[in-house]
Parts: C-alpha cells; structure tokens; sequence
C-alpha cells in the first residue's frame, strides 16, 4: 500500500475510528485477572496513540511531500547505481554531444495535484554519466501541443524540494503548475517545461547536490544527464539560455549553487529560503569537511569565480532563514553577474510550504522577464529597513510584493 496513496490515508482513518471506539466500548467489560485488565486497557490505549500520531504524520506527509515511498521513509532507498570520479566539469572527459539520444516512456504521475493542470508525467531515468538511476517529472506548458507551437522549443525550469523532500512537491504542495498555468496561457508568464527530479538518492542523507566520487553524483545527475534526457524527449532550449533552475530550503541552496558552478548549464536560478554554506543542512553529505563545504558554497564560488559567471539569481527569505544569505551573495556578485533579493518579513510565516507557494508566481515572472521571454514586471519586495506589513493579506507578504504604501491604504 502505498505511503501517500488514498487507500493508506483512508485506512488509517478507519483504524483512528476504531482505536477511539475501543476504549469507549470496551474498557468497564475488560475481564481476568487485574494484571491482564491493566495490560489490555494499556494496549488499546497505545492502538489509539499509535493510529493518532500515524494519521497525522500522514497527513502532514502528504500535505508537504516530505517522504515520497516507503522506501524513502524507512531510509532504505538507494538510486546510485555506481559514483565514479567525474572531475572538476562533473562529466568524466564524455564528450557529452556525441552520446546517442535516449527516448524514454513517460506515464501519468499519480499522487495529489498529479493530474491537475494538464497532468504531469513521470519515467525512470538511469543517469549514463552519474550512475544515478530515479524518477523525473514533467509537465509541459498549455501551448507545447498547439499546432501554432508545433516547430517551438520551450525554456525550462528545474524544480529542487527542501530534505526531506520529495520531487513531487512543487506540484503536489507547491502547485507550480496549477498556478502558473492560466499566467501562460494568458502571457503573463514565459511557457516554461517544468522538470523535477528526485534528489533523494540515497538513504537517510541529503547528497548537497555534490558530487562525491565513491558515494554519488548527484551533481552530475541534476545537470547533465536529467538536462540531456528533456532535451532528447521534448522540444526544449538548449542550455544555457533555455534553462534554469529553482528550489526551496535545501533544494534552494543547490539551485544557486549548480547555477553559480555551471554558468554553462544554466542561465538563472531561484532560491527560496536557502543557505550558502552546505552545513546549514546538517544531513548534507556537502559538508561532510571543509574542502567539500567550499566546493559547494555559492557565495564562495562566486567570490573565487576567475571570471564573474553570467548568471542571474532570484534570492528571497526572512531574517535568518535565508535572507543574510541572498545579501551576502548579492555583495559577493560581479557583472555579469545579476542578484535579485525580495525581503520577506517574518510575519509571513516560518520555512514552510504556505511561506514558498505564494513565492511561485512572482518568481516565475522574474524568470520571464530575464530570460527575455515578455515584459513583465517582478514583484518588488518591502525595503530591508522598512519591513511593515500592516493589513498585508498572508499571500503578499510571502511573495514579497506587499509595500507599505499598499498597506496603509488597505486600513
């Protein structure tokens, strides 16, 4: 059965029923001796403890997309194949252009939020770089089956979940693709082909989105073989231009990261609510030592960058949680280099999904507008020294486009 299919939810629903009715039913008709009363009244009161705080780890499971298996929430998960050593470039000397196209088979993706939008759909990649062998989503923008778009190629944006995180969050609890959906087709926003691969890949432990020779690729799995797979199988840009990446908490911190690292793969990135030092997810795999916690740190990669990456960053969050952040690699940035910071103030709410879901919109727009694809301006955030948000409705704050002019006149 699986974790975050209905029939488990429903099943535990049923059970918490029961659990409840026990205890009510049969408590005063327990018979025997009194150790075996006392046993039997502590067992139905532990059934009920057990169903109860099953039911609701469920339910903020599924609500948050935080374990996507059992598998993942066991930790015994593990979709590295082989870690060769890749070198610096992540590619191992293959001459990646000369590799023979892959076409893969693709199915609807089950889950909450799978089929909304259009659908998403799903295949199994086995990484032929990376050694890395998981799932991959994708949903296609409105116009991608038009016959107007029949000869187009589309942008796309790589979609990263926090740790934990499953790759179905941004459509399952983010609903990127729900919201953005009515924006292209009215050309508010750019027809972006949105991609989000797994990036749990092994038990128990974040990979940093680094590559460690021995242990996984994960690096080389985001930005290589994932990007040669779309491009194979969908009419998508050719990169750098073509491509960007995003993510929130951990999956924020690679998102700038692989951007910074690989101006070559990707031309922007969105961060919600990230960190630059790879420590501030302490499962990271990324900072493990000091040579690997540098290797992986975007604000350091930019400082050291011999040349400034042409790169264009969209960086949001909140006093200590990822705004100090953002301010620390907008300093560090250098043209061509481009930093974009949106303030979000702390009564937005904490590092969760209703804090980064109204994020969606706003920075998708940003991506349109930098990436050339339509004039349309980006939310602006509440200036760092002036973060009221008086009258502010819940969905501004966190997006970052409540001012204090707009809340003075909503009193």
């Amino acid at each position: 059965m699986s974790l975050t299919g209905t029939p488990f939810l429903y099943t535990l629903i049923a059970l918490s029923v029961v659990a409840l009715a026990l205890p009510l039913a049969l408590w005063s008709r327990v018979r025997g001796p009194r150790a075996l009363r006392t046993a039997t009244r502590a067992l139905m009161l532990l059934f009920a403890q057990g169903t109860a705080v099953a039911l609701v780890f469920t339910l903020v499971n599924n609500a948050n997309n935080l374990y996507d298996n059992w598998a993942d929430l066991l930790g015994t998960g593990d979709h590295v194949q082989q870690a060769a050593n890749l070198g610096a470039d992540g590619t191992g000397g293959i001459a990646l252009k000369r590799l023979p196209k892959v076409r893969q088979t693709f199915r609807p993706a089950t889950g909450p939020g799978m089929r909304a939008a259009g659908g998403v759909s799903v295949t199994q990649l086995k990484g032929r770089v990376s050694g890395v062998n998981a799932e991959v989503y994708v949903w296609l923008p409105p116009q991608y089956d038009e016959p107007a778009y029949r000869h187009h190629k589309f942008p796309v944006v790589e979609l990263l979940p926090g740790y934990p995180g499953s790759a179905k969050a941004w459509f399952g609890s983010l609903h990127a693709h729900e919201q953005l959906e009515p924006l292209m087709r009215d050309g508010q926003v750019a027809p972006f082909i949105l991609v989000a691969p797994r990036t749990n890949l092994l038990a128990g432990v974040d990979t940093g989105c680094a590559n460690i020779p021995g242990t996984v690729n994960a690096d080389t799995w985001l930005s290589v073989d994932v990007p040669m797979m779309v491009m194979d199988n969908f009419r998508a840009e050719s990169a750098p231009r073509g491509w960007a990446v995003a993510g929130y908490s951990a999956g924020a911190h690679c998102a700038a990261k692989l951007a910074v690292a690989h101006p070559d793969r990707y031309g922007a990135a969105v961060s919600l609510s990230g960190y630059n030092d790879p420590i501030g997810e302490r499962a990271s795999l990324a900072a493990q030592n000091p040579a690997l916690r540098a290797e992986n740190n975007p604000y350091l990669l930019l400082r050291k960058a011999p040349v400034p990456p042409r790169v264009s960053l969209y960086l949001s969050g909140q006093p200590h949680d990822g705004y100090e952040a953002a301010i620390a690699l907008e300093q560090a940035a250098k043209a061509p280099t481009t930093v974009h910071v949106v303030y979000i103030p702390r009564s937005a709410g904490g590092h969760t999904m209703a804090l980064w879901r109204p994020q969606v919109v706003p920075a998708f727009r940003w991506l349109t507008e930098v990436t050339g694809r339509g004039r349309v301006t980006a939310g602006r955030a509440a200036p760092p020294h002036s973060p009221s948000s008086a009258g502010a409705r819940p969905a501004e704050l966190a997006s970052g486009t409540a001012s204090r002019a707009g809340a003075v006149r909503r009193r």
